[in-house]
Parts: structure tokens; sequence; C-alpha cells
């Protein structure tokens, strides 16, 4: 039924209307319909119509999809809304609902239109009421004289309800179900339905029924071959035949095989669009003989509107088979492994009804093998649903690729793939966010532009939501000159799991992100710890809750390492002014120097690399980049460099007055194994180097 939306709009003050005694008296339901709120109440005896309990229903429209069928859903929608736009008062239908065992029962339904004093409708009062022995009766005093005027009508009527619920079907399958259903089969009288598609100089059957009637052969017949659907897609003219003589005379081969249908006459029907047969269909009659002129004209029309809905469907078939193909090449064709992790990547493509070309989007994943055993993850999203987002997507994620693989820090590599995206000269802007990752000590570096945060499950099962700052959109950030992107540092211990994906998995109607995050962590705490089985999952609930937006889901589980990685390499960006990223390349030491074996030289490195630090950053004018490294060889040594933009070599001084300052070199002299100054363009580096001789 249609649904007007909820709205912050208060309810009448006579909302809902009382029934009137009467009308339960007459096994009579009432509903009042708010139309600003959403709102739709029934009383007891609508609930007994709709076979429904009320803990079944939650006020809202909606909640009848299970007794309405769908393509009576269609119809009252297209009635209701015609109503409230011509300005009728009223309205009135008969529509079918599935009860509770399944079984379909008619039930009519009549409402009054309120409207206010612009001509708005406000609310919607009526009644609802089972028609079914109503009907019944009025089909039993109908007598034999109108029958096949009543039945011309009923035919007529059929086509044009085939016809508007044929306007919503989206692929082929849907066409069939359309026919298929009580509703379209049974009014037009045929006991049977066959249906095939032209496709390369055959008929390929798509459709037969009921159950028990195909006929050996058939699946794939030639256009030239004797049967009456190759006939009316040679000749382009349909064929009504009228009897089981003429049946049986002119189609020997076939006829043998469908005397068990009790077939008493049959209509097969061209299905031609743009003057070209797309393919035939065929209904077969048990209870009647001959087809009048009219009759014969209800059929050509529906055959139109059939062949007119199935070219439809197949070019959005065929849209959406070349959409898939697009967004596949565009993806990664393989993910690496990677050692010490578990990666499950998944992609699901969204759905917009009724249009064709949506079902691709900008959503994308990938993973990236970088040096000294570091992976870098992507997760990220470009604004739009079609070709030219998908376009834009394979192209920034190429670059991101490209400049994470040289070596750049991720708020470098975020900053230059906006500068990218805003230089292609499109409208088009992306969320993303990239997190770079070092499994040996499970120091993981994390760079968010304007996308959703991402969650961490443990080994235990929990799931919490990373919280952190971020920076604007790609593309955005460089428009407005704002490349900035603050860089989060965590610890991905063994057993946990990082999982990234864009909005599509946490959007839900009628919801906020914040809600839609929270009940995707209860999903991941809920699910299970295999990374394949948990994406699996989550793309499952996905597709049951469909939706219009594309789904990308990346998940990356660390596993146990049992010695340290030769060639780790951790690299943080520090700014002056900055508490918190002094505070997480100090987090990053820490992390770092326990995982690679320092033995009993933790504190000495912490103490060293903190001072060079600090030093940068108290002499110089610009940022810090300090960087850690596990340097190959026949002894294990740990690197560490701080890198600033001054060329001002550092120099000894006598401590001052308070004692402390001017003991900066002493310290490094004192509890480094070797240090040095190196000249790096405008700036220099100042690194030292420690014998790791045991393992913390």
């Amino acid at each position: 039924m249609v649904d007007r939306g909820a709205s912050a709009l208060s309810l009448p003050d006579d909302w809902p209307a009382h029934p009137d005694p009467i009308l339960a008296l007459n096994r009579m339901g009432s509903f009042d319909w708010d139309l600003d709120s959403g709102l739709f109440h029934m009383d007891a005896q609508a609930y007994e119509v709709f076979d429904l309990r009320p803990d079944e229903y939650d006020g809202h429209p909606e909640s009848l999809v299970a007794r309405v069928p769908q393509t009576e859903g269609y119809r009252l929608d297209a009635l209701v809304s015609q109503a409230m736009k011509d300005g009728s008062e009223n309205y009135g239908a008969y529509f079918r609902i599935r009860r509770r065992d399944g079984s379909l029962r008619w039930t009519h339904t009549q409402g009054y239109i309120r409207r206010d004093e612009t001509g708005r409708p406000r609310r919607i009062i009526g009644i609802v009421r089972d028609a079914t022995q109503e009907l019944r009766e009025i089909e039993e005093r109908r007598d034999r004289a109108d029958a096949d005027e009543a039945f011309r009508r009923q035919q007529t009527n059929v086509v044009e309800l085939t016809t508007a619920a044929l306007a919503h079907a989206r692929t082929v399958q849907d066409v069939i179900d359309v026919l298929k259903d009580t509703h379209g089969l049974t009014h037009l009288g045929a006991t049977s339905l066959v249906m095939g598609l032209v496709e390369a100089g055959r008929i390929r059957l798509i459709a037969e029924g009921p159950a028990g009637s195909f006929v050996p052969g058939t699946r794939v017949t030639g256009i030239d071959e004797p049967y009456p659907m190759s006939e009316v897609v040679r000749t382009l003219t349909p064929r009504f035949i009228e009897s089981p003589e003429e049946f049986a005379d002119g189609y020997p081969i076939l006829w043998p095989h469908i005397t068990d249908l009790h077939i008493t006459s049959a209509a097969y029907l061209p299905l031609i669009a743009q003057a070209r047969p797309i393919g035939a269909m065929g209904l077969l009659y048990s209870d009647r003989h001959g087809f009048s002129a009219e009759e014969r004209n209800v059929l050509v029309a529906l055959g139109s509107s059939i062949a007119q809905s199935l070219q439809r469907a197949m070019f959005y078939e065929q849209e959406k088979d070349l959409a898939a193909g697009l967004q596949q090449a565009m993806l990664p064709r393989t993910i690496p492994s990677v050692p010490g992790a578990d990666v499950a990547v998944r992609y699901r493509a969204g759905t917009a009804a009724g249009t064709l070309g949506r079902d691709i989007g900008g959503d994308w994943y990938d993973l990236i093998p970088l040096p000294g055993g570091r992976v870098g993850a992507v997760i990220g999203d470009v604004q739009g649903h079609d070709t030219h987002a998908a376009a834009v997507m394979g192209q920034l994620r190429i670059v991101l690729r490209a400049y994470a693989a040289e070596g750049h820090t991720p708020a470098t590599v975020m900053a230059r793939a906006s500068v990218f995206l805003h230089e292609l000269d499109t409208d088009r802007f992306a969320t993303c966010l990239y997190a770079e990752a070092d499994l040996s000590t499970g120091v993981v570096q994390v760079v968010r532009a304007g996308h959703i945060d991402p969650l961490v499950r443990e080994a235990d099962g929990t799931c919490r939501r990373v919280t952190m700052e971020g920076g604007l959109p790609l593309g955005l950030s460089a428009e407005f000159g704002q490349l900035e992107y603050p860089v989060r540092t965590l610890e991905l211990d063994p057993g946990h799991t990082l999982l990234l994906c864009t909005d599509g998995l946490v959007e839900l109607p009628g919801s906020d992100l914040d809600e839609g995050m929270h009940a995707l962590a209860a999903l991941v705490a809920d699910s299970d710890d295999d990374v394949r089985k948990l994406a699996d999952r989550l793309i499952e609930v996905a597709e049951e809750r469909g939706g219009d937006d594309d789904v990308a889901l990346l998940l990356l589980r660390r596993r146990g390492v049992d010695s340290p990685r030769r060639g780790g390499r951790l690299q943080q960006h520090v700014a002056p002014g900055d508490p918190e990223a002094l505070s997480q390349a100090r987090h990053m030491i820490r992390a770092a120097v326990r995982a690679w074996g320092s033995g009993q030289r933790a504190d000495e490195i912490e103490l060293v690399a903190d001072e060079l630090i600090t030093n940068a950053l108290m002499h110089t004018e610009g940022a810090a980049v300090v960087t850690l490294r596990v340097l190959s060889g026949a002894d294990l040594r740990l690197r560490v460099e701080v890198e600033d933009s001054s060329s001002a070599l550092p120099r000894r001084r006598e401590a001052g007055a308070d004692g402390v300052s001017g003991r900066g070199l002493l310290l490094v002299e004192l509890l480094t194994d070797v240090w040095g100054v190196e000249a790096r363009g405008g700036g220099k580096c100042v690194w030292c180097e420690f014998l790791v001789t045991g393992r913390g």
C-alpha cells in the first residue's frame, strides 16, 4: 500500500476513528490512515480479515506485505495514488490477501479521503472485509447468457492489470512470475502457459506450466520445426487453435505429449518488439472451444504488452551483466596472500529498482603488499552509481596503489590521491580509508577521508568501533586546500580482525549512522571468527536487507608471528604542536620494539627515539618524520631515524642550570651502538642503531 512516510507531525485529535458497532456485526474491519505520520490503525475485525495477530503489526502499511501479494500491492498503490491525485473523495477495490496457511482470499476495501482546506490529502478512513463469499455468490448467480460477455470484460481487465504488474518487472524471471501468478493465468482461463525466447535462430523454452507438462525435446527447438511457437515466430502471426481435432491435425508431433492436459483450445502469440520477434507464448485451455474476434484482439494486445516488458527486461539484464563485468574488471582480480594474516574481501552490487545501468557503483577494496612485510588495506566509495563512477574508481584505485607502493606515509598517500582526483576534472568525490599494517608488530596506521570508521573484532569476539579524526573526502580536500589527514595508530593483536567496509553495509532504513555501526558491531561479535565465513555472513545480511547502495568489504585478521620479521619498517609523521601525533609515535615505537624482539634494550630505544623526536620539534620549525626499521644481516639490529627540514647539525651543549637541557646527544652516545647524521635534501636525518641481544 502507499507509504506516505513517517513525519514528526502530531496525529489528529480524533485519531484513530472509532468504528461503528454495526461494522463489526457485518464482519467488516475498519482502518484509519494518517498520511502525515504514515501510521495505519486497524481495529480488531480488520486484524481478522488480514489474518494477523496484533504482535505481528507495528502500525505501518509496510507490515502488511506478508499478507498482500506483490502484484496486488502494486495495483492498490496505483489506485490509491490516483484517487489522491485526481481529487477523488473515495475509492474502492477488490484485492487478494495471502492467509497464514498460504491460501489466497478475496478481500474488498473502500476508503474515504479527507483533505485540508488546500485540497491536500491528510487522512484516509475506510473499511476492509472478506469478499470471498460475495464473489462466489456473484459467480454462481451469473447465468450462461451473459457468461461470454463477462468473460470478455474480465479478459480485458486482466490485460490491464497484467500490464500494470508488468510495468514493475525488471528481469525476464519477473515477467514470467507475473504471468504464472494465479491472478494472471487463472483469470485468463488458461490451464497451461508456455513461453520461449528467440536465440540464434532457435527458440529456448523459459517457462512452462503446470508441473509435469513439459514435453521432452522442446527445451530448445528450431524456428523451422513443426511446432506452434515456431510457426508464429516464422509468420509473425497469432495461431488460434479452436478444438482438439485441429490441434491433433496441425501438430501431430506435439499433440500426443499433451493429451493428459485435456486441451480443448489454444492461443499462440508471437512476441514482437521493434518489428522483430523476440519470442512466443502459448495459452492452453481445457474448458473452452473457439475464440471470438474480441477475445482474439484482447489476447493480441496482451502479447504486445508482454513483448515490450520482455524486451525491457532483456535490456536490463544485458545492462546489468555489462555493469557487473565492468565493476569486476575495476576491482582487483586476485587478492595476494599475506604472511601472518587471513584476508577476505567481498563486493555486492546495489539494486536500484526500475533504473537501467544503476547496478554499478564506485565502491572498491584493495590490498597492497608493501616493503618490509607491511600491507596496505584500502576501502573506498566514489560518489554516484553509474559507469562514470566505476571508471573514476578504477583510476583512483590504481593511483592509491602506486602512491602506497612508492613508500609514502599513509597521510601523504591520501593527500596525493585527493589531488589526483581533483585534477581529473570530474565532479565526483570519493570517501576512502587507508590502513597500513605491520603484521610483525601489529601496529596499524589509519587515515580516513570522509569515510566511516573501521571496526576491530578481538579474539574473544568483542567488536568495537575505532573512532578517529578524519579529513575531507578525496577531491574535496584538494579543492578547498585542506590536505591534512590525521593518522590514528592502533595495535592489532594476534587473533584480532580489522574490518573495513562502505556505508552500504551500515546504513539502515529509518536509522542513523551510529545505530547502523552499533548493529554491525553486534552482528560481527555474534558471527564466526573465520574471516571468510564472517564476510559471507555480512554479505548475506546485506542481500536480505536489499537496498540500492553497493557494499564493499575487507577483513584482515592477524595471526601470531613466531619470529621477528627482518626488513620490517614503520613510519610516523609528527607535526609541531600536535601532542596526539607525538603520543601516537611513542605508541608505535613501544609496540614495534616489543614485537621485534628488543630484549633488555626496550627502555633505551624508547628513550633515545623520544629524545630525537623532541629535539627535532624543539629546534626546527617544521615537522618530524620518525622511521623504525629492522635491518637485515647476521645480527638483529634496530634502526631509528628522525628526519626534519632543518640543515643545522645537532651539537653538544653544556647542561643548563636545571641540569636537564643539553643532555640529549649525551644520552644518544651512551645508549646507542652507533649513530650519525645524514643530509636529506633541504634537511637532515639523525639516525641511530641498536644491536638487539635478546627477545623481549
